[in-house]
């Protein structure tokens, strides 16, 4: 079984509309809710490739029970801590005419020490025990930064690996705590790193920086560009073939989904960077957080480009190309 935890869950409501006009009043043809949040939308496909998942995190009001309700119809189990305040709304407005995407996301409800406190206890008597655990997001008003350290030195006492999806500074603080895998994209490994990372040689090198660091797998995202994943021994590159982009919303969520659902039962990298990459292009057809359909990816992965590499046979290559 595969945990996640998402800290800041969201209520997404995506909305299709033709031609927006600024300032001016605008009809939409179409509106669709969804259950988000990046260690929801984890789960979500990995019940979608069938997969066993359990969601936890906070959840509250009206809208949390939406979510839930949501949930439940796709047949995703979730253990939830509930809280006072009410799960924030994101707005995805996707402008069919001029093929541009919006979005619009709320930070959230503040939590209290109590309710995290009740989160914290419910993490340790997690039963049963997840091969892997995958935290990602943000975090609402009032959770330290520090948490998601704080939440991988649980797991680790424990015995679980843990994947670790976030950004800013919660991700900076969390890779103390030496992850099994992290998966930023190439934004956020620049962010992290404090450098730029304009060619393919630069993120493996980023990539490589961040397995000497104490983590096991580092696996930085590049879009339509696949996906870079190294450990101290090889490193992979994984290509999806063209295609047409509905909503990118959600799709760096089914590639952390892709390598969860491999690595969790002890898969080879490579063939956990094919289904990451698979997953990752079939998100990009469906609209809204609406994410990969498992015939997608069937179809897709036959299609991936993926090739592995020794750390010894890139350094060769790169000492004779220098």
């Amino acid at each position: 079984m595969i945990a996640t935890i998402t800290l800041n869950p969201t209520l997404d409501r995506a909305i299709t509309v033709q031609g927006l006009i600024l300032d001016e009043a605008n009809r939409w043809t179409r509106l669709r809710l969804y259950a988000g949040g990046k260690g929801i939308d984890v789960s979500r496909a990995i019940n979608e490739m069938g997969g066993k998942t359990t969601a936890y995190g906070f959840i509250g009001g009206d809208t949390g029970r939406t979510a839930e309700i949501l949930l439940d119809e796709e047949g995703v189990p979730f253990s939830f801590t509930p809280i006072k305040q009410e799960t924030r709304t994101n707005f995805i407005i996707t402008d069919a005419k001029a093929h541009k995407q919006t979005l619009i996301y709320a930070p959230g409800p503040p939590v209290s020490k109590k309710e995290l406190d009740r989160f914290a206890q419910k993490l340790r008597r997690i039963d049963p025990k997840p091969e892997l655990l995958v935290i990602g997001g943000s975090a609402p008003p009032g959770i330290p930064v520090n948490i998601y350290y704080e939440i991988i030195m649980e797991a680790k006492g424990l015995g679980i690996r843990s994947i670790l999806d976030s950004s800013g500074q919660l991700l900076k603080e969390g890779i103390k705590a030496k992850p099994y895998l992290i998966k930023p994209n190439v934004h956020e490994a620049e962010e992290l790193l404090d450098t730029e990372l304009p060619t393919e040689e630069a993120i493996i090198k980023a990539a490589l920086d961040l397995v000497e660091m104490g983590i096991e797998i580092a696996a930085i995202s590049q879009g339509k560009g696949g996906i870079i994943a190294t450990t101290k021994k090889s490193i992979v590159k994984a290509v999806p073939p063209p295609v047409k982009v509905v909503s990118a919303v959600g799709a760096g969520d089914c590639t952390v989904a892709g390598l969860a659902l491999k690595i969790a039962y002890g898969e080879p990298l490579i063939e956990s960077c094919r289904l990451a990459v698979a997953m990752g292009a079939a998100a990009v057809l469906t609209p809204g957080t609406e994410l990969c359909h498992r015939a997608d990816v069937e179809k897709l992965l036959p299609r991936i480009e993926v090739s592995e590499i020794t750390i010894k046979q890139w350094t060769k290559t790169l000492s004779t190309a220098h």
